[in-house]
């Protein structure tokens, strides 16, 4: 199956006329026929005669192509815009909205030749952990149809799993990349916050949400980040710094490094497996001559309530154009749980409240990037669970609201504090079902995490397994 190489072995291929373009395609199109209507990883599947007109006209243009992405299939989120291509957000408020522009992050990927081939389903407007917040069905996890694929990026997530695509783009408001990653044994990466341009994007809470990748391999996000990141003129958070070689940084030695472990993300509430799995990767990496230190992030338990006062307060803002007027459907085609973020966030901000609530958790927000400056003057990078258990039942979040915040608990502090993270398989529960684990270090060094995520991965096998199709 071609779908199984990486970005680098299927760049290699084409240029040696071992399979074309179209062939990739073709394959994409024949696994989507036989996967998707039991995963619903979609939302909007491009007409598949007009993917392989794509394809074959970046055949023809191979032998000019400069990029390893050319010619190679990749999906999005349904939260960018894509022109002439509807874009939905997961929600019927946009079910026929079409675009006239693109995401900044879709154009560098059509720039460097990459072929999209869907728009994927999610929690609607980024509201959710298990992509069942959507106006358009559940995404299924491929190791178990009757659990969550993960939120919100789940489309894409389950998408990679199942290999419809290559590689994805996915959008971490508060864990929306590792999430999924972590129930669907994928990797992804929260890069730092401007390390990618953000315009085009249907914003959730414009201070915290990142663009970043998502694949079967570190390796390939490396490849990937390398083309999306840099600075954009039509986005003034974007940043300034210089794109290093990421792919090329990957081997790089990982003598002298340090890997903190904060007591506090390995308490009480973390499922059994998860830990033992993580401290099993955690031998792994000693191994390879890397150091584990304690370490401790007492602010952990604010975590959640910075998020859940910024986001929602953010998010009420955002959604506030979406007033059926100009374009759109009427408001009250929003789900229950967008409703119940823009009632919080819109309490948070009004008159009377917003000293004791949203001033507050900008306060302790700020208290946070102290505590990662310090912690990571103690230790290059961190290590922590992504998800407190392995992937829950079709139901369980999407029922018990507070559950559903819960479930973020280790993913939504970095946001705020805007440090990158990046998400790994690193094993297996009994039942079967994948665990990850993630990394998180300092601002716009993602190639110090990009390189212990694929040292890991050379002396793992984890992110190479795949769910067992045939029961589908």
């Amino acid at each position: 199956m071609l779908l199984e190489k990486t970005i680098n072995e299927l760049a290699e291929g084409l240029r040696k006329k071992q399979f074309s373009c179209e062939d990739l395609v073709k394959e994409c199109y024949e696994n989507i026929e036989k996967y998707n209507k039991k995963i619903n990883a979609f939302i909007t599947i491009i007409d598949k005669e007009t993917a392989l007109k794509n394809a074959r006209e970046k055949d023809k243009t191979l032998s000019k192509a400069t990029s390893r992405l050319h010619g190679i299939p990749f999906v999005l989120k349904d939260a960018y815009v894509t022109k002439n291509i509807k874009t939905t957000s997961a929600s019927f408020v946009l079910k026929e909205y079409i675009p006239q522009y693109n995401a900044t992050v879709y154009q560098k990927l059509l720039d460097a030749g990459a072929i999209l081939i869907g728009k994927m389903n999610m929690d609607a407007w980024g509201h959710g952990s298990s992509s069942e917040n959507t106006d358009f069905g559940p995404v299924k996890n491929p190791y178990d149809l009757e659990r969550s694929a993960g939120g919100s990026s789940g489309g894409n997530a389950a998408a990679i799993a199942s290999r419809m695509c290559v590689f994805a783009i996915g959008e971490d408001t508060g864990g929306s990349i590792r999430n999924p990653a972590a129930w669907c044994n994928i990797s992804g990466l929260k890069v730092t916050y401007g390390r990618v341009s953000r315009y085009g994007t249907i914003a959730y809470a414009s201070s915290f949400d990142s663009v970043g990748p998502m694949a079967k391999s570190v390796e390939d996000l490396a490849i990937v980040l390398e083309t999306i990141a840099g600075k954009d003129k039509y986005d003034a958070t974007s940043s300034p710094h210089s794109v290093p070689n990421y792919s090329q940084e990957l081997k790089n030695s990982l003598k002298d490094i340090v890997i903190g472990i904060p007591r506090e993300f390995f308490g009480k509430g973390l499922d059994k497996e998860v830990n033992d799995e993580i401290m099993k990767a955690v031998e792994t990496m000693k191994k390879l001559g890397i150091r584990f230190k304690n370490i401790s992030i007492p602010l952990f338990d604010y975590g959640l309530p910075v998020y859940y006062l910024i986001g929602p307060s953010e998010t009420s803002s955002n959604l506030a154009r979406y007033d059926g007027i100009r374009y759109g459907e009427e408001r009250r085609f929003f789900t229950e749980e967008t409703a119940r973020r823009i009632m919080i966030g819109t309490y948070a901000l009004s008159s009377g409240y917003y000293d004791a609530y949203y001033k507050q958790a900008q306060k302790v927000r700020t208290l946070f990037i102290e505590e990662y400056k310090k912690a990571l003057t103690q230790c290059d990078a961190i290590i922590m669970p992504v998800m407190p258990t392995p992937a829950v039942k079709l139901g369980e979040l999407l029922n018990d609201p507070l559950q559903n915040l819960l479930a973020d608990i280790y993913t939504v502090s970095q946001n705020p504090v805007g440090v990158p993270s990046l998400a790994i398989p690193c094993g297996f529960t009994k039942e079967g079902l994948p665990i990850g684990m993630q990394l998180v270090g300092n601002m716009f060094e993602e190639d110090l995490l990009l390189q212990l995520g694929y040292h890991y991965q050379l002396n793992s096998d984890w992110h190479k397994q795949r769910p067992n199709l045939i029961k589908i």
